[in-house]
């Protein structure tokens, strides 16, 4: 495992969801208000997780079918708990297990959130435009990590550099540069998409309090909670307060921070 991966720790779906999903929900209907498919077409989707963009699209595109792959069996249990739709169909397996789908077989392929960890991106999306039939579409959309779209994750490497610069090769603006309008049309160009549109996908995260903020951190899923988890108890502390003095409090005690995803939507052809 590459030194820069070693905390991508994604199995544990309740853990996933209290860092990262509840968040995710909020960013996928906007991405399907943006796509904008009409009712009763055939979905592939690669990489559901626990199943945020997945329950989206059964809600708001009304599906005929929903192939949705992820290769997290943790998550996939998750995702077939929330999800509970006949229209879907949950089969475990990555960008990899696409190139063994007919050709021309859906409407429409999406994934979100997802193609940062995919290793071989160009592959995957031309494997998804060669799913879709003439005329579909192809359309996904990652986290602003370069930019700081998701402040709450800022914050926390901000102050963990703080007391520890050596975890700088650990965080996401680092290890995924190209989750940026120009870097993911150069992909989705080389992947030989027509056209692709990039948009940006806004909303708020709100806390309760500072341990809503906190106790994700402390569960092990991701790359900033698994490098949480790695520290010893007094540099966890030093952390924790920290942030703690660092973050912006409403007159309520929440904590208000925003999000930000960048998606593609690209004609397959």
């Amino acid at each position: 495992m590459p030194q820069d991966a070693r905390h991508d720790a994604w199995q544990a779906g309740d853990s996933y969801e209290a860092y990262m999903g509840r968040w995710s929900r909020q960013i996928a209907p906007l991405f399907l208000d943006l796509v904008a498919m009409p009712d009763g077409l055939d979905w592939l989707e690669l990489g559901c997780g626990t199943g945020a963009l997945t329950a989206a699209i059964v809600d708001r595109a009304k599906p005929a079918n929903i192939l949705a792959m992820e290769p997290s069996e943790g998550f996939l249990a998750a995702a077939k708990a929330k999800v509970t739709a006949p229209q879907v169909t949950f089969q475990v397996g990555g960008a990899e297990a696409l190139g063994h789908l007919p050709s021309a077989s859906h409407d429409v392929a999406v994934s979100g959130l997802v193609l940062n960890f995919v290793p071989d991106k160009v592959t995957a999306l031309r494997d998804m435009k060669r799913l879709v039939r003439p005329g579909g579409t192809v359309a996904f959309y990652v986290w602003d990590y370069p930019g700081g779209g998701i402040e709450f994750m800022r914050t926390f490497w901000t102050e963990a550099l703080a007391l520890d610069p050596g975890a700088r090769e650990l965080t996401e603006d680092r290890r995924f540069p190209f989750c940026t309008p120009e870097g993911l049309t150069a992909l989705a160009l080389e992947a030989g998409l027509g056209k692709p549109t990039v948009v940006a996908l806004e909303a708020s995260s709100t806390f309760a309090d500072f341990e809503d903020y906190w106790r994700p951190f402390t569960l092990g899923a991701g790359p900033a909670p698994g490098y949480c988890v790695s520290l010893p108890a007094k540099a966890r502390e030093r952390l924790r307060d920290r942030l703690s003095t660092s973050l912006p409090r409403q007159t309520d005690g929440s904590i208000v921070l925003g999000t930000r995803a960048w998606a593609v939507v690209a004609g397959a052809g």
